[in-house]
């Protein structure tokens, strides 16, 4: 595997990876505008911009940029999150410099045409609308908000109807001239690629645009946390809980994420062996440790019967505490394996590498080799993750729930089993 890195004059930059053998590769542009770079009244905004970018430009309609994509087998698609907006595509070896060409297009020369803003909407709006009935997806918004209120970081990435119904051509427009900067972009391709070619290629389509005139500055994050419920006549109650973690640049998180693993990470786990094995009170449950540039969160989340949340909000702190005392080396060691494991398999596919580049580029501003993350995985004790778990009982946290959710605990009650 080579991989290459260049900047443009204009701080545009351009990093791949060849993977040899391969007849496709994924190319993309992530952007660094995602909710958190929204002020209020623009929340919902980069996600609408996102649609909008498929919706025409001056050179092809909404169809033609499909067609161009999917004429020759390809795949196009984007997604929008807190900190960034990615625009990407999966092609073929011989079609790589249309998937790039076609990406620039959405991306420098979207029409924004007021019809097509009227739809696309509406598409939107329904898409809220989906989200809010779907309990185990609408419960992470609602946590995000609890943990980080009145913040940029704990608004929703789709935004509030009542925003969305009012954005305008000029509203969407003063996005991308604030955030869409060359400075502000990171092309990722890997796979069959050639790193020269697309650097032409680059040059050519973004080399003439102008830096950004101040960049992007974001809200620092204030976890707050505290408690909400939404009482509702379903089948189960969606309880969520989170915990204030380290950042993604802090050495940490390694430690943060073999935690949620060995806690709630697969069928071997604490959580998933002592609730759902050994009790019967759920099907769904997990943890993960997830991180931001200047905060982080690790959450738990399981879908129990009113009847029984009690006893899985109850049990679940007692498994946090105990972790505390006794998490033993083969549960780290385990844990071990399962990150690198997951790692190193997600690195067989090229849309997974050029992610990861993307990612560790915009971190970083260099790309650490493999080798760098998995010694930082191997470096953390048992020591390491035990006193992690411990700090994690006086932390600040977080708790949703939503369904028949009157017989759950309050949070002052968890908190107190926590440290009792």
């Amino acid at each position: 595997m080579t991989i290459e890195l260049h900047t443009l004059s204009n701080g545009f930059r351009i990093v791949t990876e060849t993977m040899p053998g391969l007849a496709s590769a994924s190319v993309g542009i992530w952007v660094n505008a995602g909710g958190r770079h929204e002020t209020p009244t623009q929340n919902g905004i980069a996600h609408f911009l996102e649609h909008m970018a498929f919706k025409g430009t001056h050179k092809r309609t909404s169809l033609q940029i499909a067609e161009a994509i999917e004429d020759v087998g390809g795949y196009i698609n984007a997604y929008t999150s807190r900190e960034v907006t990615a625009y990407y595509a999966r092609v073929l070896e011989s079609d790589v410099a249309l998937g790039l060409d076609v990406i620039a297009d959405i991306l420098l020369n979207p029409l924004f045409e007021d019809r097509e803003i009227e739809v696309e909407r509406g598409v939107i709006l329904q898409e809220i609308g989906q989200a809010v009935d779907t309990p185990d997806d609408i419960i992470f918004d609602w946590l995000q908000e609890t943990a980080y209120p009145d913040q940029a970081l704990g608004r929703t990435i789709l935004g509030l109807e009542e925003r969305v119904s009012t954005f305008t051509r000029n509203d969407l427009k003063g996005f991308v001239s604030q955030h869409y900067g060359p400075d502000q972009m990171i092309l990722a391709a890997a796979g069959a690629v050639d790193h020269d070619a697309l650097v032409t290629q680059a040059e050519r389509l973004f080399g003439h645009l102008p830096r950004s005139p101040q960049p992007s500055v974001i809200e620092p994050a204030r976890f707050v946390g505290g408690e909400r419920r939404e009482n509702k006549a379903l089948e189960q109650v969606h309880f969520a809980m989170a915990f204030e973690g380290p950042t993604y640049r802090d050495p940490e998180i390694y430690t943060a994420q073999i935690y949620a693993t060995l806690m709630g990470g697969g069928m071997s786990s604490r959580l998933f062996q002592e609730i759902r094995e050994n009790r019967g009170l759920c099907y769904t449950l997990f943890a993960q440790a997830g991180a931001y540039e200047d905060t982080g969160l690790t959450t738990l989340y399981a879908g129990t019967s009113a009847e029984d949340i009690g006893q899985l909000a109850t049990v679940t702190m007692d498994e946090l505490k105990r972790a505390a005392g006794d998490i033993a080396a083969p549960e780290v060691a385990r844990a071990r394996a399962q990150m690198k494991a997951g790692l190193l398999m997600g690195l067989e596919s090229p849309g997974h590498r050029a992610e990861r580049l993307a990612r560790l580029l915009a971190i970083w501003n260099r790309i650490p080799p493999l080798a760098e993350t998995i010694e930082r995985i191997d470096s953390v004790t048992t020591g390491d993750v035990r006193a992690f778990a411990e700090g994690m009982l006086t932390s600040g946290s977080a708790l949703t729930l939503y369904g028949p959710a009157h017989d759950a605990p309050m949070l002052d009650a968890l908190r107190a089993r926590l440290v009792a």
